[in-house]
């Protein structure tokens, strides 16, 4: 293959379940894509029968091994490289050296918080040099939320983000493997004051008020996510704290007792033991690929209250299908990239490469959220 007829963005991850929803979308932009990885015939199978209208799409599949050489080798000539395939501070080292070396912009879908700070203490300078994005997180559980916040703070003399985010339905097996390894191998953090404070570890569950429903929902910190560390490094902000879960009551109510066993049994063994024994614990939660969402069953809710010492804004965007508006995210990205810079290269979140309201509208645009309800008190 060529590097001059090289398809100008590559789906790493492609057989998952969020990989072929943004094979699909990149179909509807009319992107030629590479479709890759470990296994070309799990790939090749995905795309067939799970990526609808696949028939129409400029793409090809590519076996490629999972190392920094092969991973460059294959990115060389492409322009974007679109990340799926997690746990990321697993998984996730090997991408980006890669798409250093191959000088392609990198997109994931994390919300692993530790990785995010990696990503950011490690890499983002380097990527900025070269005039590379460095995004991860371009996802439905952390940007729908940051554009939410983002139409708050375009009131001046907020500091403050109360961020709720909830979806309907459950975790795809990738997502279930990456909450376990995160909650034993890291801690969560919200920001206050500009500073990294620990979630205290065994709080349990929090009781939060959903707008659009009178019965309080169950939120967890859900290992800290992605916004203290984007907003870290917004001027404006000095405070954030963000919960999270599933609308499912009895599902958030097991994920404190299966964390905590994961803990308990996991103890003492070395990092590859206990990726193993966690990938077992995963699979014993969720090993069945999930299907594919119903807009009548998937709601999604993202709610943010801003404040300040003088001002208070309330936004909220209800949604549905939160893996379909990943995939859609991720190929607005491609679209966005193969057409001009992002507006800030190096380690930036989805709102500060391509702008709030620019994805407010590729959302808004294919139906996958309401216009957002914004209240302003005061």
């Amino acid at each position: 293959m060529s590097s001059s007829k090289k398809k100008p963005v590559v789906v790493y991850g492609a057989s998952g379940y969020t990989g072929r929803l943004v094979c699909e979308y990149l179909r509807e932009y009319n992107i030629p894509f590479i479709a890759a990885g470990r296994s070309a015939q799990k790939v090749e199978a995905a795309m067939k029968s799970n990526v609808p209208g696949i028939e129409t799409a400029n793409y090809e599949v590519v076996e490629v091994a999972h190392s920094v050489g092969a991973l460059t080798e294959l990115f060389t000539g492409a322009s974007v490289v679109l990340n799926t395939v997690g746990p990321f501070a697993r998984f996730g080292p090997e991408v980006v050296d890669a798409c250093l070396a191959a000088g392609c912009h990198y997109t994931d879908t994390t919300g692993e918080q530790d990785w995010l700070i990696t990503l950011d203490q490690k890499y983002g300078a380097k990527f900025a040099a070269a005039g590379l994005l460095l995004s991860p997180g371009l996802a439905h559980m952390y940007t729908t939320g940051e554009i939410a916040a983002q139409l708050c703070l375009e009131t001046p003399g907020l500091d403050t983000l109360d961020i709720a985010v909830f979806w309907g339905g459950s975790p795809t097996i990738a997502s279930t493997q990456t909450i376990l390894v995160n909650a034993a191998t890291s801690k969560a953090y919200y920001l206050e004051q500009n500073e990294y404070v620990e979630w205290q570890p065994d709080a349990g569950l929090y009781h939060l008020s959903i707008p659009g429903q009178h019965e309080a929902a169950l939120a967890l910190p859900w290992g800290g996510t992605s916004h203290p560390v984007w907003f870290k490094r917004d001027p404006r902000v000095a405070n954030v704290k963000v919960l999270g879960g599933v609308f499912n009551k009895p599902l958030m109510q097991g994920v404190p007792h299966i964390v905590a066993a994961a803990l308990k049994a996991t103890e003492g063994m070395n990092d590859e033991d206990r990726y193993a024994a966690l990938a077992q614990t995963a699979a014993g939660v969720m090993n069945t690929m999930p299907p594919r969402e119903n807009p009548r069953i998937n709601k999604s809710v993202d709610s943010v209250h801003a404040s300040g010492p003088l001002g208070r804004v309330h936004c909220v965007i209800f949604g549905n299908c939160n893996y379909k508006q990943t995939g859609l995210l991720q190929a607005y990205a491609a679209a966005s990239l193969l057409q001009q810079p992002p507006r800030r290269a190096g380690f930036a979140s989805g709102c500060q490469a391509f702008g709030h309201r620019e994805l407010l509208g590729a959302l808004r645009g294919f139906g996958l959220v309401q216009e957002p309800v914004i209240t302003r008190m005061g």
